[in-house]
């Protein structure tokens, strides 16, 4: 099978095209649609590749060690690079930005880059839906500054309230209660609704879906449960230690009362429940048995530049050669990124969740996928 990934457009040709005059209107009326009908509507920025923690599920120790190369820093987009696309992106449709890593607080001055695209509009002159996920360990020292800079939402990755298991899970021996610590400054930063989300991995913290759904029933908190994934090509997964959210919602279930409730957005990841009795809602990402490839909206940019248009891909398209220019081409306009970004989605056919159950085992993806800490969640 091969991953969806389609080749550029020829950028020579592009850089042919007469100047445009700039700012320029949507490319044309209506939103872009990829092969299969889908809107472009959620763009996931990487503003690094680096994390504090050394989760098994996506960055092993034994491969993320001391050793390991990550990126320099001057082949990072800069804030004002990613500002520049992000503007781009609205125009083609982009109603929503969620700004993810690795860890995403390790960026310095990330403030700096909120305040700048909280100041993007759509088309119609709405703001854009600004949020960012975190593993929470500096969310406590930062909450507020990311409030006031512009940010509205945040998504906290949890997956155990027990320490020890957190602990183990996270292998950089970092304690729980500062991430509840986390969140709870976020809460009284006004940075709301917050979704917290566990990955659930069979035998090594599924005993923890109970207390985490009691601890943050009654907090206004979201929990999410979400199905271990076969994301990159470091984690070692395997498919009996998956435990299908159907399974999650059946132990949920016998805790208390659950009424389903409707999609918020259209695309939405995540099936919502909604304790009987009003003190909440959980969420079921179900991503592995039962995939939502058929209304996927969204696009990943890389922290050096480089576009995805699924989570599994096995290569992107580089922007950053647009944006800075080549030894042989000038730095291009708003509108030529826009055509090559417009071609690029409307020729998109990604749907690697959906065939993966079909497919044996010896060819169960791509030869290779893009790391989830490279490319966000």
């Amino acid at each position: 099978m091969t991953d969806g990934v389609i080749p550029l457009l020829d950028l020579r040709q592009i850089g042919r095209t007469p100047p445009v005059p700039h700012p320029l209107p949507p490319p044309r009326p209506g939103p872009w649609l990829d092969a299969r009908g889908r809107p472009l509507r959620d763009l996931r920025i990487s503003v690094t590749d680096r994390c504090n923690f050394r989760c098994s599920y996506c960055m092993p120790k034994e491969v993320f060690d001391k050793d390991y190369a990550f990126l320099p820093h001057r082949d990072l987009l800069s804030f004002e690079e990613i500002t520049r696309l992000a503007g781009v992106f609205a125009g083609l449709g982009v109603q929503k930005l969620r700004l993810t890593g690795g860890e995403p607080l390790l960026r310095r001055n990330l403030e700096a880059l909120i305040a700048q695209l909280a100041g993007l509009r759509t088309p119609e002159g709405q703001p854009l839906d600004l949020t960012l996920t975190t593993n929470g360990s500096l969310l406590a020292r930062k909450a507020q500054a990311l409030r006031e800079a512009g940010l509205r939402r945040v998504t906290v990755s949890l997956d155990a309230l027990d320490d020890a298991i957190f602990r183990r899970m996270n292998d950089v021996d970092f304690p729980v209660a500062e991430v509840l610590r986390g969140i709870e400054a976020a809460q009284a930063a006004g940075l709301a609704p917050i979704k917290v989300n566990m990955v659930v991995k069979r035998g090594t913290n599924d005993d923890q879906i109970l207390p985490m759904a009691r601890h943050f029933r009654g907090t206004g908190v979201v929990l999410r449960f979400i199905e271990y994934m076969d994301v990159g090509m470091s984690n070692g997964w395997r498919m009996d230690e998956v435990l299908p959210s159907a399974q999650v919602l059946a132990r949920l279930r016998e805790d208390a009362e659950l009424v389903p409730l409707a999609p918020t957005v259209e695309g939405e990841t995540a099936t919502r429940w909604g304790y009987a009795d009003g003190s909440g809602e959980i969420g079921l990402i179900s991503s592995v048995t039962q995939a939502f490839c058929g209304d996927c909206n969204r696009a990943r940019l890389s922290t050096e530049g480089r576009l995805y248009t699924c989570l599994f891909a096995g290569d992107g398209h580089d922007l950053r050669a647009l944006l800075r220019g080549d030894g042989d081409h000038p730095p291009r306009s708003d509108a030529e990124i826009a055509a090559a970004l417009g071609a690029l989605w409307t020729r998109r056919n990604d749907r690697y969740s959906e065939l993966r159950a079909s497919l044996p085992a010896a060819e169960s993806g791509p030869a290779r996928r893009v790391e989830m800490h490279y490319i966000g969640g």
